[in-house]
Formats: C-alpha cells, structure tokens, sequence
C-alpha cells in the first residue's frame, strides 16, 4: 500500500514519491516547473521524469496542458501514471532511457521535433566523480557516464522543434558543461542563479533557451531560497512553492 501522497506547489498537486531516501521531488522541481510556461496548444515534454512531478505540476499550473513524461526507470514510471490519475492530468508516460541510440528512443515513442517545449532536470554528477548513495534509484537518477550530459541534451535537442524552448536545472559550478552542451544547438539563452543565502555562492543555475536562435545569453537576477533562518524560505521561494508565478526580471 502506497503512503499518502506529498502536497506540492502548497497542495495544486498531490505526488506518490518514493521512500524518504531515494530521490524525491523538492525545490528543483519546484523551480523547474516554474521556468517556463506553456502556451495553449504546445507539446510539453518532462525528460528524466522521476514521479512526473515537473510535467505534472506544469499541466496543473497551465489548464489543457497535456505533458509527456519520460522515465527510463520503470517502478518510478508507475509513480509517474499513479500521480497522473491522482490528479486528473491526462499525461503519456514513456519509459525510455534518454541516452539509448536514436533508434531505440523512437521505437520507444520519442520522435524527433515532438515537442514545442522540453523540461529537464539531468543528472547532477559524472560517475567517478563524487559519493554514490547507498540508495540504488538515488545513486542511477544523480549520476550518469562520462559525456552523459552532452547526449542528455543532444536527446533534448532531437526532440524539440526548431524554435522549441528548453528549459533546465543543474548545479552552478557545473554551467560551462551546460553552456558547451548548448553551444551551437541553441541561442536566447537565459541564466538565473539560485543561492541558499544571498551571502553565499549560487548552488544552481536555471537556464531557459531556443532551439536555433541566435539571440543574445542574458544573465537573470538570482533568486535566494532562505534569508538568516535557513529553515524558512524568503517570500520570493515561499510563492514559487505555492505555485505562485515568477517574479518579474
């Protein structure tokens, strides 16, 4: 029997997540979810879904939105089609390994310029390169091979329609990797940094960008998740939890 579900986004979604220790939906996704809105119509897909909670809260934010969820591990791809049904969201859910060759990702059902809008939150870590956890689904969904987030994007990129929009979260000191990633594939790139406490280094980089733009990067004012207390949020972090839109740049 599945426990009750966590309330995201101050209770708009309702979430199954895995047990307290395996990798679950917190801050990141709720950060990524907020990124970028989808217009009517678009064709939004949620690569390295997990429970489906940045998809999921996209289509609860954005009414007719009807996302793609891609999950490569299956017993989170279940969680993934439960906290559809439990919130009434008409999602597909694929399950699919995102650095599999083309072929196999087609065959899956992930055909190239399916999509108007792609959200993703990669893996944060080549393996080799930091402390497993001791948590086998925590320990595959933070880390992948060495190369594995130029091909993480290359599947972003073959996905989206040119002048689709990406969207993604990694950790700050790893954006030149993401930067290169990007490199040549998309412009109108937009860098928002995250920082615990306004006095401390940004810990992640949200980044917006187009498929074949050649727009200008810019550089966002940072959002500060806690002030002294680093058990409360600041009101900008608090109204992103409750679902509130992005303050104004």
């Amino acid at each position: 029997m599945r426990a009750e579900p966590d309330a995201f986004l101050g209770g708009i979604l309702r979430l199954h997540q895995p047990p307290r220790g395996a990798h679950r939906a917190g801050t990141d996704a709720v950060l990524l979810a907020r990124l970028l809105a989808p217009m009517p119509g678009e064709r939004l897909c949620d690569v390295g879904a997990g429970t489906g909670a940045v998809g999921l809260a996209c289509a609860a934010l954005h009414p007719g939105t009807r996302p793609t969820l891609v999950e490569r591990d299956p017993a989170l791809a279940e969680l993934a089609r439960a906290n559809a049904a439990l919130n009434g969201i008409d999602a597909t859910v694929i399950e699919a390994d995102v650095l599999a060759p083309a072929a196999e990702r087609r065959a899956a059902g992930l055909l190239p310029d399916g999509f108007d809008l792609v959200l993703t939150n990669p893996p944060f870590f080549t393996e080799g390169s930091h402390r497993p956890s001791p948590h086998p689904g925590k320990a595959t969904a933070h880390a992948f091979p060495e190369g594995g987030l130029d091909l993480w994007i290359r599947t972003c990129t073959a996905i989206l329609r040119p002048g689709g929009r990406l969207g993604l979260i990694h950790r700050a000191d790893a954006l030149p990797v993401c930067l290169e990633a990007l490199r040549g594939r998309y412009g109108g790139i937009a860098i928002r940094p995250v920082h615990a406490r306004a006095e401390t280094p940004a810990i992640r980089v949200l980044i917006a960008a187009t498929r074949g733009s050649r727009a200008a990067t810019s550089l966002l004012p940072p959002l500060v998740l806690h002030g002294p207390d680093p058990r409360t949020f600041t009101p900008e972090a608090e109204a992103l939890h409750r679902g509130a839109p992005w303050p104004p740049a």
